[in-house]
């Protein structure tokens, strides 16, 4: 039966695609090895990084501000904030004119922890797309195109 399936690609590794997922699967692996030692996943690794980032600029960073530069879900990154105050790295309070909207700020043990990760998911980074050799910025420009075309 498997035999009458018409693949575009005659092989796997001609599908960029399977590429990609093969490639995130393996990333995902090592960003979890640097991350289990800190407690954190990589989701709650990316919205405090978030959370940093726009922190720089901005002194009321909301969960749709951190939503929006993670491209995630607003329901999960409500529910993952959640679980990074339980943990003490971060706190939610009213916004001063939106009572709907919460105003999100990295505690100092926050701050620690993810100083901390950010060395080893830099580090990790690095590592892992070594391979790709001096085209790194090649590579990323690449990807944000992706990102850009696909953001709809």
């Amino acid at each position: 039966m498997a035999k009458k399936i018409k693949f575009q690609f005659k092989k796997p590794e001609d599908s960029p695609g399977f590429l990609l997922a093969q490639v995130t699967i393996l990333w995902q692996r090592k960003q979890k090895r640097v991350l289990d030692p800190l407690n954190l996943t990589h989701t709650q690794f990316v919205l405090l990084s978030s959370l940093a980032w726009l922190s720089r600029e901005n002194d009321s960073v909301t969960q749709v501000d951190i939503a929006n530069l993670s491209n995630s879900d607003r329901m999960m990154v409500s529910k993952v904030l959640r679980t990074l105050e339980e943990k003490k790295f971060i706190t939610r309070h009213e916004h001063k004119t939106d009572t709907r909207a919460k105003i999100i700020k990295l505690t100092q043990e926050g701050a620690k922890v993810l100083q901390k990760a950010l060395v080893r998911v830099e580090k990790a980074d690095f590592d892992f797309f070594s391979a790709v050799g001096t085209n790194l910025e090649i590579f990323n420009k690449d990807m944000l195109k992706l990102i850009d075309a696909n953001m709809s």
